[in-house]
């Protein structure tokens, strides 16, 4: 690991790790990425923190998994530009849509787009391996459809009945963002609070976003493209753009 005092533990284009980049370069705190393979990162990131999940924050020392802890890690130590709300009932609200979104959104956007992907092997292996040398990206393309299996059951994306519920929990959370939106803008109050980064960053699977950390590669497959068109106008998705256009700053991340 590096010696940085401030290490993320990611995927990449991964949205529970877009959260914690969203929360690290809101606050503009410098910080190195390392980037794992799904599935190989298992053993490392246990050893790490005790568990096998993305993302992981090594913040001077302390091991904090999870992107609701790494955000409350970061509010904490990094005030400035805060993601909570002062007044304590908006902030009590903030703090409930995350972990609604959390929860159930997150969980249930990963399927929609996996019940796609696990069927693109090329451009799975793009997304999550382009960052490799040849050697490895060869290797990692190789060992997907050993992997298949496993990836399905992880993200549902095999179970008829678990896709149809994950496309329903998606479809109730856009309406629900549109709803509370309204006119205002943001979701909670009238300022960019974690309520917005979260909901934004676990929507962003849905779309694509205008920020490098979020953009797939292109071109994608036309499979891919047809289930994005398929929110592609519905009014949270373009709120999802406008968040990003508005709220996401340029990467805070620095050479290791």
């Amino acid at each position: 690991m590096s010696g940085a005092s401030v290490v993320l533990h990611q995927f990449p284009f991964s949205h529970f790790n877009e959260k914690a980049r969203w929360g690290l370069d809101w606050k503009g705190v410098p910080h190195v990425r390392e980037t794992y393979l799904p599935g190989p990162h298992a053993p490392q990131i246990q050893r790490l923190s005790g568990q096998t999940m993305t993302p992981v924050l090594v913040l001077d020392g302390e091991v904090i998994p999870g992107s609701a802890r790494i955000l409350d890690a970061l509010e904490r130590r990094f005030p400035e530009r805060p993601l909570l709300p002062a007044d304590p009932a908006l902030r009590r609200r903030a703090l409930e849509i995350q972990e609604r979104f959390d929860r159930e959104v997150g969980p249930a956007a990963r399927t929609v787009l996996f019940s796609v992907l696990i069927d693109e092997p090329d451009y799975l292996c793009r997304i999550f391996a382009g960052h490799r040398s040849l050697p490895v990206r060869t290797l990692y393309r190789a060992t997907l459809p050993l992997a298949k299996g496993r990836i399905a059951r992880a993200n549902a994306a095999k179970d008829p009945a678990a896709i149809e519920r994950a496309f329903e929990v998606t479809r109730q959370a856009l309406d629900f963002v549109a709803k509370e939106v309204g006119g205002r803008g943001q979701l909670v109050g009238d300022s960019f609070s974690v309520a917005d980064l979260a909901c934004a960053s676990l929507l962003a699977v849905l779309t694509q976003p205008p920020h490098p950390d979020m953009q797939r590669p292109e071109p994608m497959p036309e499979r891919i493209e047809a289930l994005l068109a398929r929110f592609a106008t519905h009014p949270a998705v373009q709120w999802v753009l406008d968040q990003y256009r508005l709220h996401r700053p340029p990467s805070a991340v620095v050479a290791a």
